[in-house]
Order: C-alpha cells, then sequence, then structure tokens
C-alpha cells in the first residue's frame, strides 16, 4: 500500500520560507543562468543590425542608449552577471572542499558584494541623463 504525502496547495506559499541559503543560492544561480542566457540572444539580435551597415547598427545602439529603461537594465544585466559569477566561484571552492562550514556566510557575502558593485555602477550606467 503506498502512502499519500500533503504536498499543500498550490496557493500555499510557506514553504518558500523553508528554504535555506544554499536552497535560495541555487534558485538565484539557476535564474541567473537563464537571464544570461536570454540577454545572449538579445545582444546577438542587437548586433546582428551591424550586417545592414554602420549606420543601422549605431543608430540601434544610440536609440537603446537613450531610453532610461535599458540604461536600468544594464544595472540589473551588471548584478545578474556578478552574482552568477560570485556564486560560480564558490560553488567551485565547495566543490574543491574549500570553505564548506562556510557556504552559508559565502552566499550572503557573494550577495552583498553584488549589491556593493551594483549600487556603485549606477552613477556611471546613468550618467549624461
Amino acid at each position: 500500500m503506498s502512502q499519500s504525502y500533503d504536498r499543500g496547495h498550490i496557493e500555499s506559499f510557506g514553504r518558500w520560507t523553508e528554504f535555506s541559503a544554499g536552497m535560495w543560492a541555487w534558485v538565484l544561480h539557476k535564474f541567473t543562468g537563464w537571464v544570461l542566457i536570454g540577454y545572449l540572444f538579445t545582444h546577438i539580435a542587437v548586433l546582428s543590425t551591424a550586417i545592414q551597415g554602420e549606420t543601422m547598427y549605431n543608430g540601434t545602439l544610440q536609440g537603446l542608449e537613450s531610453l532610461l529603461i535599458v540604461r536600468f537594465m544594464e544595472v540589473g544585466l551588471l548584478a545578474v552577471a556578478v552574482f552568477h559569477i560570485l556564486n560560480g566561484l564558490r560553488l567551485l571552492f565547495v566543490d574543491l572542499g574549500l570553505g564548506l562550514d562556510a557556504q552559508d556566510k559565502s552566499f550572503y557575502a557573494s550577495l552583498v558584494v553584488t549589491g556593493a558593485i551594483a549600487i556603485g555602477s549606477i552613477p556611471t550606467f546613468l550618467g549624461g541623463f
């Protein structure tokens, strides 16, 4: 006879509060990876305008850079890339057996460093607006 388990309802979001730092690191690493893949395809689409000539390419870039939302998205892209890199390095060290007892601290440190870099980059990306 098989047992059944109460896995909660779809509306039950209580399990998210039970996630440990390691689970959040895994979720954020997967999410940032997918965002970077999406950016790669967007980047290729913008670069494909170079085939149509230098004027078209420059016009596309100037049009995108003139939008405030694009500049904020660039800050977000930087944050995504920095977190993905730092978390990947953290995972590399864990796989090598270094820092096994400080995984939570290193995850939180990667979040703090990512936030500091993203906030510090805002004047650079919004310069000229």
